[in-house]
């Protein structure tokens, strides 16, 4: 246990050398061209930024669910020839409308037929439905209903997590609390109005035609301008959506003097345009996003490059906001900020003091100690101790992990355990001096027979640390990633460097009384 060959002192200094290159940046005020220029990400507790809860509206999401279930119903029922009456949706939850009692059978094998009614998983299905007379209500099923929930948290967690990259946003968490929130904690950022405008529009696009003079009241809805001052009557029929674009870009229209948003089509996305535009040249295309008509030109001639202009009167701002939110894709449901909060850097800046600061007081007493109980090798275990914190500081810095509060606490627990390690080695050597007199085995013997305890301990916590990672949020997760890589760390200085700086002190002591 105490011999060490040159190729592993290479190894060991070689890693001490990788830590101190990516420790010595951290500290550094201007780049340098010898270190990189990675640092230490502060979390939000300590470098300030914003805080914002969001809530996912699904009762949208669910009357879009339901009425489109609605028309296929209604389809489907007309195919098959039965008369019905009454058909209509009830407080946006259940289908409801009337039969003759003949058509009974037929209208429930219709409604268990795995086009209308299809399965969620093993028991449960989309609809439930109840015949009382010759009135049938129709509705979607408790599992149905929570997978759209979850689908729509999944998808909300996607879009939004791309909006915030494509802002070149560091180190930001999005995560899901509970069913219907999402959390977002932005570093770095002290005026997020910009955030949650991005965030906040649903983005829903949609080419609509207007309606006619003489069409009828029940074919158009009448929708607001996206300056509010003008009013158009918009066909219900959709032309295409914004499912099928694949790029926007944020442009400059050089005759009008505005910023727009051009766009591009996929394949189908391009074909149904062109036949759109061909068949109805002369009339007025409505741009639609978010209920909102943004513009509505008249169409000269074919669109069939698959490609557009989205015009409206934007600032450079607006036309980069837009285009970001229509490239990352429409939110399923709309979304409400239901708490925000801003962390000043001062009160960040504190917290990194205060944390300094009882790091420093701990790791002083911590030397104090070794050195009054363990003289010379109480030298070796607090130069051990030192290159323990630089091989994690440096550690955190190449993965670019966040550094939080919770995560300065992880760290003064790694010191404290890197202590607890030391203590164990050397009282155990104590042990084996009463019983051998040949040194050289002593301390061999003291090093091998604590190395079980050694690996319980720190294997124990490092399952604790990675059990908080995933199941752990925010905060939680730094304190654990800084605890599990502090483990890593204190094992490495104080089983192999710290026996190094003893087997080397040993061997020079040859033959002499070494008293602990």
């Amino acid at each position: 246990m105490l011999y060490f060959s040159r190729l592993k002192i290479f190894f060991i200094s070689l890693t001490i050398l990788i830590g101190l290159f990516f420790f010595i940046p951290n500290f550094l005020n201007t780049p340098s061209k010898i270190f990189p220029e990675k640092k230490i990400v502060l979390g939000l507790d300590l470098q300030g930024g914003s805080y914002l809860l969001l809530e996912v509206d699904s009762k949208p999401l669910f009357q879009e669910k339901i009425d489109t279930k609605a028309f296929d119903i209604r389809k489907k029922i007309r195919s098959e020839r039965i008369n019905y009456t009454n058909f209509k949706i009830n407080n946006s939850q259940t289908i409801s409308f009337q039969i003759n009692l003949e058509n009974k059978n037929k209208i429930e094998k219709l409604l268990n037929d795995k086009d209308i009614n299809s399965r969620v998983d093993e028991t449960n299905k989309e609809l439930q439905f109840v015949i009382n007379d010759n009135i049938v209500n129709i509705n979607f099923s408790t599992a149905y209903l929570q997978r759209i929930k979850k689908n729509a948290m999944e998808q909300s967690l996607e879009i939004i997590r791309s909006r915030i990259d494509e802002l070149g946003t560091r180190e930001p968490t999005i995560i899901a609390q509970g069913e219907e929130r999402i959390l977002i904690e932005l570093p770095g950022i002290k005026n997020p109005k910009r955030i949650k405008e991005i965030i906040g529009t649903t983005a829903k696009l949609s080419f609509k035609f207007l309606a006619n003079n003489d069409a009828n009241s029940n074919s158009f809805d009448i929708l607001d301008s996206k300056s509010k001052l003008e009013k158009f009557n918009v066909e219900k029929t959709l032309v295409l959506s914004g499912e099928h674009l694949t790029d926007a870009q944020p442009g400059f229209d050089n005759i009008n003097n505005s910023s727009v948003v051009n766009f591009k089509l996929d394949n189908f996305g391009a074909k149904k345009f062109a036949y759109a535009t061909k068949n109805n040249i002369g009339r007025r295309l409505a741009i639609v996003i978010d209920n909102q008509v943004v513009s509505a030109p008249t169409i000269r001639d074919a669109i069939t490059a698959g490609s557009g202009q989205i015009s409206g009167g934007f600032s450079v701002e607006e036309a980069n906001n837009l285009a970001i939110v229509l490239r990352s894709g429409a939110l399923p449901a709309p979304m409400s900020i239901i708490e925000e909060r801003t962390v000043g850097p001062d009160l960040g800046q504190e917290s990194i003091d205060k944390g300094i600061m009882s790091l420093i007081i701990g790791f002083v007493l911590v030397i104090i100690y070794i050195l009054i109980n363990y003289r010379i090798l109480g030298i070796f275990a607090n130069i051990s101790l030192l290159v323990n914190l630089i091989l994690l500081l440096g550690t955190l810095t190449l993965i670019e992990a966040t550094l939080t509060l919770p995560g300065i606490a992880g760290i003064i627990l790694t010191v404290g355990m890197a202590v607890d390690a030391n203590v164990l080695i050397y009282e155990r050597i104590k042990e084996e001096l009463l019983i051998e007199k040949n040194i050289m085995i002593a301390f061999d013997n003291g090093y091998k027979r604590v190395l079980t305890t050694l690996l319980d301990a720190n294997i124990t916590t490092l399952i604790a640390a990675i059990v908080l990672y995933f199941i752990g949020s925010g905060p939680v997760k730094g304190f654990a990633v800084t605890l599990a890589v502090g483990i890593i760390t204190s094992l490495f200085t104080t089983f192999i460097l710290g026996r190094l700086f003893v087997a080397s002190y040993v061997k020079s002591k040859k033959g002499e009384v070494i008293k602990i």
